[in-house]
């Protein structure tokens, strides 16, 4: 009867500690891709990491893509189709519910589908972690990006040319999950 009442009572401890930990979190939906090199570019020795995490109004996008050339810039973007076929030219154009044009991350009028640049370090490495609040989590949303995919190009962005600056072939690739 004690050790009953004792396993009964360290359950119930830990379910109000996992319970506390994630209310501690947030408790927003967030989804890790690993992205994954396209055979646009060989050989690719690039491979990443990228974190998507629901905000009250956006997502954080964050992650590391290593094995770059160092001092690199990269145009980084979602793209509308979840399929990284084709060399990752499958995942389509940029995600772009509103209609927006091609720019620079944030500006006004841009795709939701803009991210930042990556700019790779002297070891190769970028590093990153930026809120966009053109883009959800949420489904049912048309700014959902659940579904889509997360492309790194090979080239630098020139946040000019329509409909999606100039940035080169499709090199990583990654799908974001569903629920």
């Amino acid at each position: 009867m004690i050790h009953r009442r004792l396993l009964a009572t360290g359950t119930a401890l830990l379910a109000t500690a996992v319970l506390a930990a994630c209310g501690s979190m947030g408790g927003k939906p967030s989804t890790t891709v690993e992205l994954t090199p396209t055979a646009a570019v060989t050989p690719n020795p690039a491979r990443g990491s990228v974190t998507l995490t629901a905000l009250d109004h956006g997502v954080r996008v964050s992650g590391e893509v290593r094995g770059l050339a160092p001092g690199s810039e990269h145009g980084f973007h979602i793209h509308e189709k979840g399929d990284c076929g084709n060399n990752g030219n499958a995942s389509g154009g940029h995600f772009n519910p509103a209609g927006g044009t091609h720019g620079k991350f944030s500006a006004p009028g841009s795709h939701a589908g803009e991210l930042p640049s990556l700019v790779a370090d002297a070891s190769g490495v970028a590093r990153f972690s930026v809120e966009n609040h053109a883009i959800s989590l949420t489904d049912g949303a048309a700014n959902n990006v659940r579904g889509r995919a997360l492309v790194v190009h090979r080239d630098r962005d020139d946040f000019t040319t329509q409909p999606a600056g100039n940035s080169g072939p499709r090199v990583l690739c990654a799908v974001v999950a569903q629920n």
